[in-house]
C-alpha cells in the first residue's frame, strides 16, 4: 500500500512540475510574437484491479498542446494581407496626390501662366519682349510636364526595386516554411508529440509572408503546410519550394513581372493574379493609378502640342510668313514637339516580324477649334496570321476586320486619335505594345527655332478682307477664320505661277441677288452646305446677308474647311469685296487670340474637356482614389485588429490567469509530496512493525 501512495504522490508531482513548467514557458513568453499559450492536458493512469475494484495509480501529463484556433489564425492573415495591400497601395499613390495638386509645383499653374503670356502676344503681337516671354513660359511649362512626367517614370523604376525585393522576402519565408515542416514532420513522427514552438515559428512565418502576398494554406496529415499564391499557385508543397521570381514583361521589357520558376524558365504570372500583401499592393496601385496618371498626363501634353500646332499653322509670323508664302522656308507651325506613339514588339514575336509604326492624327476642327480623340488607354494589337486585331486593354473593345485597315489605320467608326501602318503584313502569333501617351510628357518640347526667333510666332492671320473703296452700298464683310486647307481653297491649284489672290468678289443685284468672280476651281459653301465648285469667274452663288461663306479646301469635311467669311448688309450691284494676304503682320493678333482661346475650349476626349478641366478630372481623380484607399486601409486596420484580438483571448497569454495557474500548480505540487510524506511514514511504521 505505501509504495502505491508513493506512487501516486510520484505522479502528481510530475503532473505539477510539468504544469508549472508550461505556465513558466507561457510568462517567459507573453510578449513573444507568434507564441500561441500551451497547456497541459492529463488522464488518469489505468486503475488496478483488486477484489474491492480498480485501485487508482494517479496521473500522467498525456501532451502538451496550444490553445490555438485554425480559423481565427487564418482570419488573422487575410486581415493582415489586406492591410499590407492597402498600406502599400497608400504609400504610393499619396505620391502622387501630393505631386499633382500641388497648388505651385503642379501643372494648373504653368499652364495658367503660358496662356496669359499667348494673351498678351495677342494684344501686343509686335513686341518682341511679349513674344519672348510667351517661349520662356512654354519652355517653362514643357519642363513641368518632363518633371511630373520623370517623377511618374522614376516610381515606376522604384516599384520594380520594391517587386524585386519583396519577392525575394517571399522566396526567404517559403524557404523558412519548408524548412519547418520538416522539422515538425520528423520531431512529430519520433514523439508522437505535437512541436508546439516550431508550429507557432510557422505560423508566425506563414503571418509574415502575408504581409508581402496573400496566401492561402492547406493541412498535411504528417503535420505539415502546403502554401498556395494568386489562384492557387503552389509556393510550399510539404519541404519543396517553387520559388517565384521577377522577369522583364515580354510585351514591355521596362516593367517587372512576377513569374514562377520552371525547368525551362521563369513563367509569367498576369499581374491580377497576385493579390494581397505589399506586393499585390505594388502592382495594383502601377495598373490601376500610375499607369493612368502617366497615360492622362502624357495625353493632356500631346492634346496641348497636337491642337496648338493645329492652329499655329493658320497663322501669320511677324516676317509675313504663312502657308500662302510662295516658298515658305523659314515658316514654323510647329511650336511644340512630342514624340510619336511608343510600339513595342513582344518578346515572344516570332523571328523576322515586321516593325510597326504608330503616329498621331492630325487635329480636325470643329467650329473653328481643334480636337483630339486621344484616350489615356494602352492598346495591344495582335495577329494570328489571317486577321489583325487592336485591343483597347482599358475596356477590352477590340477592332479588326474592315474596321481595322492593315495599312494607315485611322479606325474611321470610333477614332482613337492615332494611326498605324503595320505594313508588311504581321506574323502569326505576334503581338505589340502600343502606349501613344505612356511617356509622352517626358518628351514634349518647344521647337528650338522659336525659341531663338520669337518673330516667327505665327500671331497673326495669314488673310485680310475688306470693302471695296468705291462701295455704295452698306454691306460689310467679316475678317474671316482660316482652317486647314484655307491656302489651297483661296487659291486653287496653289502653288502656281499666277497669284490669285487678291481675290475681288462682285455683288450682282437683282430678284436673286448673288456674288460672282470665284476663281476656278474654288470650292463655296454657303452656311455649311456641300460645296459648289466654280468653274469660271462668271459662276455664282446666291447672296444672303449674313450667311457664312466657305471658300473650302480639297479636302472634303463637315462642315467644309478652308477660308469662311461673311457678307452682311445691303450691297448694292457692282459693291466688291476683296479677300487678300494680310500685309499689317506686326500689329495683328488674331491667330495668338485662337491660340490663347485653346485654354478653356473643349480641345480633349472628342471635345468633352478642356485641357485644364482634363488635368482638374486627373487630381480629382488620384485624390478620390487616395482618400479611398485611405479610408478603407483604416477601416481594414480596424477589422486587424478585432481578428487580432479575437484569437489574442483565445491564443494569447493572460499573466493574471498564468500567475493563477503558478499557485494553483504550486499548490498540487506541494499536496502531492505531502500525500508521499505520508506514504513514507506509513511505510516506516511497517517496517517496524516487521522488526519488532
Amino acid at each position: 500500500m505505501g509504495s502505491g501512495i508513493i506512487g501516486t504522490g510520484v505522479s502528481g508531482l510530475h503532473a505539477a512540475q510539468f504544469g508549472l513548467q508550461t505556465t513558466e514557458h507561457n510568462i517567459a513568453n507573453a510578449n513573444t510574437p507568434g507564441y500561441t499559450r500551451q497547456r497541459t492536458i492529463q488522464a488518469s493512469n489505468p486503475g488496478l484491479l483488486t477484489g474491492a475494484g480498480f485501485l487508482g495509480q494517479g496521473t500522467r501529463v498525456a501532451t502538451i498542446e496550444r490553445v490555438y484556433s485554425r480559423f481565427m489564425t487564418e482570419q488573422v492573415d487575410r486581415s493582415q494581407s489586406s492591410v499590407s495591400q492597402l498600406d502599400s497601395y497608400y504609400a504610393q499613390i499619396k505620391q502622387i496626390d501630393n505631386m499633382l495638386g500641388d497648388a505651385s509645383a503642379g501643372l494648373a499653374p504653368a499652364l495658367q501662366e503660358f496662356f496669359s503670356s499667348v494673351d498678351q502676344v495677342a494684344a501686343n503681337p509686335s513686341q518682341l519682349a511679349t513674344r519672348q516671354s510667351m517661349v520662356s513660359t512654354a519652355q517653362a511649362l514643357s519642363a513641368r510636364y518632363q518633371a511630373l512626367g520623370d517623377q511618374l517614370a522614376q516610381m515606376n523604376d522604384s516599384i520594380n526595386g520594391e517587386i524585386t525585393g519583396s519577392v525575394a522576402e517571399i522566396n526567404s519565408y517559403a524557404e523558412q516554411i519548408a524548412t519547418l515542416n520538416q522539422q515538425i514532420g520528423v520531431a512529430e513522427a519520433s514523439t508522437g508529440q505535437p512541436a508546439n514552438d516550431l508550429q507557432d515559428s510557422r505560423d508566425q512565418l506563414v503571418f509574415e509572408l502575408n504581409k508581402r502576398i496573400k496566401t492561402t494554406t492547406t493541412h498535411n496529415d504528417d503535420g505539415s503546410y502546403n502554401v498556395f499564391i494568386g489562384n492557387g499557385q503552389q509556393l510550399v508543397v510539404g519541404s519543396h519550394v517553387m520559388s517565384i521570381a521577377t522577369t522583364p514583361s515580354s510585351s514591355d521589357p521596362s516593367r517587372l513581372l512576377v513569374g514562377l520558376k520552371t525547368a525551362a524558365g521563369v513563367q509569367e504570372l498576369p499581374e491580377s493574379v497576385i493579390k494581397g500583401g505589399s506586393l499585390g499592393g505594388l502592382l495594383a496601385f502601377r495598373s490601376e493609378s500610375l499607369d493612368r496618371a502617366s497615360n492622362e498626363l502624357g495625353r493632356n501634353a500631346v492634346s496641348l502640342a497636337l491642337t496648338f500646332n493645329a492652329q499655329s499653322a493658320l497663322g501669320q509670323d511677324l516676317l509675313g510668313q504663312s502657308q500662302l508664302t510662295a516658298a515658305p522656308t523659314s515658316f514654323t507651325p510647329q511650336f511644340f514637339s512630342v514624340s510619336a506613339p511608343v510600339v513595342t514588339s513582344s518578346t515572344t514575336n516570332p523571328p523576322g516580324s515586321p516593325a510597326v509604326i504608330a503616329e498621331f492624327i492630325t487635329p480636325p476642327p470643329f467650329n473653328g477649334n481643334f480636337y483630339t480623340d486621344l484616350g489615356s488607354s494602352d492598346y495591344r494589337l495582335s495577329s494570328d496570321g489571317t486577321s489583325v486585331t487592336l485591343t483597347r486593354l482599358s475596356d477590352k473593345k477590340q477592332w479588326n476586320g474592315a474596321d481595322l485597315a492593315a495599312i494607315n489605320t485611322q479606325l474611321a467608326s470610333d477614332p482613337q486619335g492615332f494611326s498605324l501602318d503595320p505594313s508588311p503584313t504581321l506574323l502569326a502569333d505576334s503581338s505589340y505594345l502600343i502606349q501613344p501617351t505612356h511617356d509622352a510628357a517626358r518628351k514634349i518640347s518647344v521647337n528650338p527655332v522659336l525659341a531663338a526667333d520669337p518673330r516667327l510666332i505665327p500671331a497673326a492671320g495669314p488673310l485680310r478682307t475688306a470693302a471695296g473703296t468705291s462701295n455704295t452700298g452698306t454691306a460689310t464683310i467679316s475678317a474671316g477664320s482660316v482652317g486647314p486647307g484655307y491656302a489651297a481653297a483661296v487659291e486653287p491649284g496653289f502653288p502656281a505661277a499666277v497669284d490669285k489672290l487678291p481675290l475681288t468678289l462682285v455683288f450682282q443685284g437683282g430678284a436673286s441677288p448673288t456674288l460672282r468672280n470665284f476663281p476656278p476651281g474654288a470650292r463655296v459653301s454657303v452656311n455649311g452646305a456641300a460645296p459648289t465648285t466654280i468653274t469660271a469667274r462668271t459662276d455664282s452663288i446666291p447672296y444672303t446677308s449674313g450667311a457664312n461663306i466657305t471658300l473650302a479646301g480639297p479636302v472634303a469635311t463637315t462642315p467644309p474647311s478652308g477660308f469662311t467669311f461673311a457678307i452682311s448688309g445691303l450691297p448694292n450691284n457692282g459693291d466688291t469685296f476683296v479677300i487678300g494676304r494680310n500685309s499689317a503682320a506686326t500689329a495683328d493678333g488674331r491667330n495668338a487670340l485662337a491660340l490663347g482661346q485653346l485654354q478653356t475650349q473643349d480641345t480633349m476626349s472628342g471635345k468633352t474637356a478642356s485641357l485644364q478641366e482634363a488635368y482638374a478630372q486627373l487630381v480629382s481623380e488620384i485624390g478620390n482614389k487616395t482618400r479611398q484607399v485611405q479610408v478603407t486601409g483604416e477601416t481594414q486596420r480596424i477589422l486587424l485588429e478585432q481578428a487580432q484580438s479575437s484569437r489574442d483571448s483565445l491564443s494569447g497569454v493572460n499573466l493574471d490567469e498564468e500567475a493563477a495557474n503558478l499557485i494553483r500548480y504550486q499548490q498540487a505540487y506541494q499536496a502531492s509530496a505531502k500525500a508521499m510524506q505520508i506514504g513514507a511514514s506509513l511505510f516506516d511504521t511497517i517496517l517496524q512493525i516487521a522488526a519488532g
